[in-house]
């Protein structure tokens, strides 16, 4: 375990497969960029084919359908989305296809998606025939590689010959937590606010109307929401679920992902806390194991250099 970890936060490169966790949706048609405009918090406009977009898909009450990102293609968009979210939101994104010239086609399955984390990264994707876009899942840099589905076995063994370390998915965990990413069904869902899961770079405040803009917009004007994700750094390890109060013993939140941190020698979460205890260095307790809230994310990776 400890060799997958030290592939993606030491000095080398770890690849995760991510095709299963991840569902790709493509929309093509001339009237694509104007109905996506309208169900997205950021402004599709602003989608290259170089580097994703992120956005979310919102409710009419500014609540959090999925988390996506989004890349421009020469046939329309490529939309990437968390599995848990997939069917939701290509159900939202489908039912514009009778509005006019709106395709939408799920290429989940067509088109694979591994990625390659780590300060090796750029070297050992040297010479891979894919769809590569810079971007990280654990805080360090990294490239994600878009290719045939048919060619996923292939082009990892090109890219372990290269240097890359499989990682399995409880490293990728532990690493996705340190990075403080929270992953829809775990860390957010349809229950909560876009704002509540730190989506700020999402959200465009200068675009044109969307689903779910008013909230949003009222919210950010108030100044903030009534509880936020943030990092938790625990005396002893917790479990995911388990209730969140105050030193004084009040209820203040719920932990949502939990692990221990190599790098940091210390078991940390994620969770929802009140907005009134947000602030660096408070004393919190779960289970009567007490910690304190750190800001995000717990480790600052070579993708923040």
């Amino acid at each position: 375990m400890m060799v997958e970890y030290e592939s993606v936060r030491g000095d080398g490169a770890g690849i995760i497969d991510l095709s299963a966790s991840r569902g790709r949706i493509r929309v093509s048609g001339s009237e694509a960029t104007m109905f996506l405009n309208g169900l997205i918090t950021n402004d599709i406009k602003n989608a290259t084919e170089n580097n994703w977009l992120p956005a979310v898909f919102p409710t009419v009450q500014g609540r959090l359908i999925g988390a996506v990102r989004i890349l421009r293609q020469d046939e329309g968009f490529l939309i990437d989305t968390e599995s848990p979210a997939h069917e939701a939101i290509l159900k939202t994104i489908s039912r514009f296809t009778m509005a006019g010239d709106f395709r939408v086609s799920d290429v989940s399955d067509e088109m694979a998606l591994l990625t390659v984390q780590g300060k090796r990264a750029a070297e050992v994707i040297q010479g891979i025939d894919a769809i590569v876009v810079r971007a990280t899942h654990t805080g360090e840099d990294g490239f994600d590689l878009l290719v045939n589905g048919n060619d996923v076995v292939s082009v990892t063994e090109k890219l372990v010959a290269a240097g890359a370390q499989p990682v399995s998915s409880d490293v990728f965990e532990m690493l996705r937590i340190e990075a403080g990413i929270p992953r829809h069904g775990q860390d957010m869902d349809e229950t909560n606010i876009v704002l509540e899961a730190n989506f700020d770079d999402a959200i465009s405040y200068t675009k044109g109307c969307y689903l779910g803009q008013e909230i949003i917009i009222r919210i950010k004007h108030r100044g903030h929401v009534a509880k936020r994700l943030t990092g938790l750094r625990m005396n002893e390890p917790v479990e995911n679920g388990e209730t969140i109060t105050s030193a004084e013993g009040k209820e203040i939140g719920r932990v949502t992902s939990a692990t221990y941190s190599p790098e940091l020698e210390n078991p940390i979460a994620l969770g929802y806390v009140r907005y009134e205890f947000l602030a660096p260095g408070t004393v919190v307790k779960v289970d009567d194991i007490s910690g304190t809230v750190v800001e995000l994310p717990f480790v600052r990776g070579s993708w923040h250099e």
